[in-house]
């Protein structure tokens, strides 16, 4: 069976009022340059292109059209900073990554960014790396979790699109994953199980972020 965290309804008010005000865009860092002041705590999301990460990210903050979804793979190509006019913490939309038909130098940039973010940001608290729950973890997804383990950057695996597949498949996908994971020294234990779409997850994922930045 999947680990469950017990989770207080204390708990969940406090992450459910992180997300309670409007979130608005910051800026998109095409490199590290670009970035803004470390000074506040940093939870990014990552996933390969087409994942439904910007889709998750609406959902999250409850919002529409806060991150721009689309269609086409490997549209986000910065680290795109959201935050509120209170809260103290910057949301980071990493690129999307494995997009196949991407030009080389392209995947080299988003590579280069990616690696420089991970090892020189001292205020990003975790990672959340978003896996398809249909498809499982995929080699380009191992590559980038052992890019995490190398940079020793605390991650946490986010299934999406949960509302895509029969409970017991998702069940399945659950236990594997997390079994997968063990091999990662710098994962996080714990799966969650989302969707954008249905809403479900969301507030585990919410208490996931909170306990990050306490």
């Amino acid at each position: 069976m999947v680990e469950n965290i017990e989770v207080t309804e204390k708990e969940k008010r406090t992450a459910e009022l992180l997300f309670a005000r409007p979130w608005t865009f910051l800026l998109s860092a095409p490199a590290a340059e670009f970035l803004p002041p470390a000074d506040r705590p940093e939870i990014a999301l990552a996933g390969r292109s087409n994942v439904g990460k910007s889709s998750l990210i609406n959902a999250l903050v409850n919002q529409r059209g806060l991150a721009r979804t689309s269609n086409t793979p490997g549209r986000t190509q910065e680290l795109n900073y959201f935050l509120t006019d209170t809260t103290k913490l910057y949301l980071v939309d990493m690129p999307g990554y494995g997009y196949a038909k991407a030009p080389k130098e392209k995947v080299e940039a988003w590579t280069s960014l990616i690696k420089e973010y991970l090892r020189g940001r001292p205020t990003l608290r975790r990672v959340f790396v978003l896996i398809d729950s249909r498809h499982g973890i995929k080699p380009v997804d191992t590559t980038i979790l052992s890019m995490l383990d190398e940079a020793a950057v605390t991650y946490q695996v986010v299934l999406t699109k949960s509302d895509k597949i029969k409970p017991l498949a998702l069940e399945y996908m659950l236990q594997n994953t997390q079994e997968q994971l063990k091999t990662h020294p710098a994962a996080f234990p714990n799966v969650i199980a989302t969707s954008a779409a249905k809403h479900d997850g969301l507030t585990d994922l919410r208490v996931a972020i909170q306990s990050a930045i306490s």
